[in-house]
């Protein structure tokens, strides 16, 4: 009796442990249905690849705002003139988010549509989520050469090119780098950059050029007057890159000799640290970040066209997300850049607040830019 009474007992035990395990397994795929989240699409403009892709960023966005976000790669030309629309399950949907690379498509793109352009989708929300400032990266001997030159000065631990005029002045008269010293340079005098034709960061930049050159803030009617001397700039600037991802490696493995300046953003540096600190430990004592004054940020902007899209934006203002795309990919967040302790992300010369900027140019004045440049090659 005790024997059968023992073995109802262990297949009742058995049976109970059965249940405990399909309740937490039901559990489980119960939960997992819940976390699976609103899946939104985006029409996405380059470089900030990197950061819609981390893993704790989407894992905040999927717990604490119920999102999954899928990026479509655009190039930012294409966001003002195609229908922001994706195919599927075979039918064609509107797009919950735009997001550009660049303000003056963010700006553009909330006018009406030119002839030949797609009709706008009704914004929702729209916000300026992730800047980086224009910077020249350079080598300790170059920038030695320019503070005894006086274009350059450092302040606590930070580079700053103070006097961009005699610099460009520099470009533009033709001086050789064994004018300021550098014997061990070859050829004249400047700054490597990605081509302003057909790259936004070189627009950017020339934009910038075309301030500075100008004393002030450009209109189309002071562009008259500065063209000429952008034009010259551009035609000694000689062959040029079309992407800066390509420009900052090269930068990195060719070294003073052949690259001993370059035009980049802010955020390749910091970005480049995390993702590689060996390399970074190798170049971190000679490499050095130079900040123009005035400078020009680089603004990613984002418009969306969905309440789930609208949901992203302000995801964005989640402080844990807005510190990872500073410490991780370098952005600053924010209208004015933010405020963060810079000391925590491990990268020497970085500024705590970037105070000297110009204001970003309008499409037409860019457009009237860059058909000057076209120009000069005919």
């Amino acid at each position: 009796m005790l024997k059968t009474n023992g073995k109802k007992l262990g297949i009742g035990i058995g049976i109970f442990v059965v249940i405990i395990i399909a309740g937490v397994l039901i559990s489980r795929l119960i939960g997992g249905a819940s976390q699976k989240g609103d899946v939104i699409y985006g029409a996405v403009g380059g470089g900030k690849e990197n950061f819609l892709a981390d893993e704790e960023v989407n894992r905040i966005l999927l717990e604490e705002y119920n999102l999954v976000v899928k990026n479509d790669a655009w190039s930012n030309g294409k966001l003002i003139k195609d229908p922001l629309t994706y195919e599927l399950d075979g039918q064609t949907k509107n797009y919950d988010f735009v997001f550009f690379s660049d303000q003056r498509y963010y700006e553009y793109y909330q006018l009406p549509a030119a002839e030949g352009e797609a009709p706008r989708l009704a914004k929702k929300k729209g916000a300026i989520a992730l800047n980086t400032p224009i910077v020249f990266y350079s080598w300790d001997v170059v920038v030695d050469a320019f503070i005894r030159e006086k274009i350059v000065t450092e302040d606590n631990g930070t580079y700053y090119v103070t006097d961009m005029p005699k610099l460009l002045e520099y470009i533009n008269e033709g001086k050789k780098w064994s004018d300021i010293g550098l014997d061990s340079i070859y050829g004249n005098i400047n700054i490597a950059s990605t081509d302003p034709v057909t790259s936004s960061p070189g627009a950017t930049y020339y934009g910038l050029l075309a301030s500075i050159m100008n004393g002030g803030e450009i209109t189309q009617d002071s562009l008259l007057q500065t063209m000429p001397k952008l034009s010259n700039f551009y035609i000694k600037s000689g062959f040029m890159n079309n992407t800066p991802a390509d420009l900052f490696d090269l930068y990195l493995r060719t070294g003073v000799g052949a690259k001993p300046m370059i035009v980049d953003y802010e955020k390749s540096v910091i970005d480049f640290a995390n993702a590689n600190p060996e390399g970074y430990a190798q170049v971190k004592d000679s490499m050095r970040i130079l900040y123009p004054s005035p400078t020009i940020w680089n603004s990613h902007c984002i418009i969306s066209f969905s309440d789930a899209g609208s949901r992203f934006v302000d995801a964005l203002n989640d402080k844990r997300i807005q510190e990872i795309a500073f410490n991780r990919y370098g952005f600053r967040t924010g209208v004015t850049g933010g405020q963060y302790d810079v000391s925590a992300i491990g990268v020497e010369g970085i500024p705590q607040n970037i105070l000297s900027v110009v204001s970003g140019l309008k499409m037409d004045v860019y457009n009237e830019i860059i058909d000057g440049l076209k120009a000069t090659r005919e």
